[in-house]
């Protein structure tokens, strides 16, 4: 299957959205795991973060795991498996990960929660290795980039209600509950209906429509170019989209856990009363996704124009809805109505192509945390928060116009960029480090790094791809 058609394939994109979903669901309720496991396990701040540092390292071993089990065997190991059986291993591996809760729980073994939580997050690697060029492949190569961004407002739709209904299984309460009802056992309802999931959604993912071995093909007036290369390392587009992998998952993830401590030390809050701002950072990337998702839905411009104003402020009001229900005071975020105007502008700027989408988003990134730096109070919050707007869809830009070009090295080279996500467990270290050696306030300048770095990667690969015949550009005059 080749994405030289012309409209998203619908009725195999959605099915292949609901692993999205988990990912997300799983990874923000990491939240709400690390406070129940300190009180359970008795364990210093330092070790309840070995929740993250479980979690997140799986992926990268999960890419070794994959790329080694494929130099042993000479071959792609997806390509030879299929897609379709790929991703329905990674939910099985997941699935037995969750199993691990119950023994776990029963024992009152934090290691062995530590164990769960990584074989979860090792079949979620598998997943995502096939899942991203699979989301470009449904569809023509042009709106590849909105179908992912589309992808990861579902993704966000999990991080927004995963927390709430993991933390109404232990505490039995939406809203921070009664600690004296906190029980370690009670991790285990939910771990295991979430196991069922999965392998309900792999056995639906093995006999749906999905193709077996995609190809993402890129419209090129040079045959020369279109010659594979015999390894995904060969494409520099890669190489360089790496490290903005590294950086992007970094200044996404140090933003929001260094958040919840300059509140507190620097602007006085309680830690109860930061939740909402937090839920509101997570909930910014749904914002902006939702947003960059429009043109995957429709070609029709006017149409296009509506959904741009409309779709951002639906998101929000999940948001609301979502706080409303726990029962947060809602007034402090209206204001924030004004700000998304500004992602609904860049957006349209951008005219949906990966490399100006990502060179004005980090250019807006840097103006955010700058902006955030160099005031206090409230106005200093909502900069720093707005960070999770501009952040929004920069994944699928990167991974987009990383991959493009690489032919039957996709998958390999979705694996590269997989393994980069450790960058959100290293650049938090690192801005959390800096933070030490002057202020919270202060440390904000890593993130600067990070989105300059990201600015100079969209000018760079767009001279990269225009040398391989790859041009984004080109559908703004085929009619859309």
């Amino acid at each position: 299957m080749s994405t030289n058609q012309t409209k998203t394939n619908w009725a195999q994109f959605i099915p292949l959205a609901s692993v999205f979903f988990f990912w997300g669901f799983v990874a923000a309720s990491n939240d709400i795991l690390i406070p129940v496991f300190k009180k359970a396990f008795d364990l210093s701040q330092a070790q309840s973060q070995l929740v993250s540092v479980a979690f997140y390292i799986a992926y990268t071993v999960g890419s070794l795991i994959y790329l080694l089990i494929s130099y042993l065997t000479k071959g792609d190991l997806i390509n030879r498996m299929g897609y379709k059986n790929s991703l329905a291993l990674g939910l099985v591996i997941s699935a037995v990960g969750t199993l691990l809760f119950y023994p776990a729980a029963n024992l009152g073994s934090f290691p062995l929660m530590l164990s769960g939580l990584f074989i979860v997050a090792l079949g979620f690697s598998l997943q995502q290795t096939v899942a991203n060029p699979l989301a470009i492949a449904l569809g023509p190569i042009t709106t590849g980039s909105q179908r992912l961004t589309l992808a990861g407002g579902i993704n966000n739709f999990g991080t927004t209600i995963g927390p709430l209904i993991v933390s109404f299984a232990i505490f039995g309460s939406a809203v921070n509950g009664n600690d004296n009802n906190m029980s370690i056992e009670s991790v285990k309802i939910p771990y295991l209906v979430l196991g069922a999931a999965f392998l309900l959604v792999a056995i639906f993912l093995k006999f749906s429509s999905l193709p077996d071995k995609p190809e993402i093909v890129v419209e090129s007036d040079d045959i020369s170019i279109k010659k594979d290369r015999n390894s995904a390392l060969k494409y520099p587009q890669l190489i360089l989209g790496m490290i903005a992998i590294f950086v992007y998952v970094g200044v996404e993830v140090s933003t929001a856990s260094n958040l919840p401590a300059y509140m507190e030390k620097d602007l006085g809050f309680l830690t109860n009363e930061i939740a909402p701002y937090i839920s509101l950072y997570w909930a910014s990337l749904m914002i902006g996704r939702w947003t960059g998702a429009v043109e995957a839905f429709t070609d029709k411009m006017n149409l296009q124009k509506i959904l741009r104003f409309i779709a951002p402020y639906v998101a929000f009001g999940v948001f609301l809805l979502v706080n409303a229900i726990a029962k947060h005071d809602l007034s402090p975020f209206y204001i924030y109505a004004l700000i998304i105007l500004v992602l609904i502008l860049a957006d349209m700027a951008s005219k949906g192509n990966p490399a100006r989408m990502l060179l004005i988003f980090s250019g807006l990134g840097i103006l955010a945390l700058l902006v955030g730096m160099s005031t206090t109070g409230m106005v200093s919050v909502y900069a720093f928060t707005s960070v999770g707007l501009f952040c929004s869809t920069l994944w699928p830009c990167i991974f987009t116009l990383a991959v493009s070009g690489l032919g039957k090295n996709t998958s390999q080279g979705s694996s590269f960029l997989i393994m980069m996500i450790m960058g959100g467990g290293l650049i938090s270290l690192l801005q959390g480090y800096v933070a030490d050696l002057t202020t919270i306030h202060s440390s904000y300048i890593v993130g600067v790094i990070c989105f300059a770095y990201l600015a100079f990667y969209a000018w760079k690969v767009k001279g990269i791809l225009n040398e391989q015949g790859i041009n984004f550009d080109k559908k703004i005059s085929g009619g859309h």
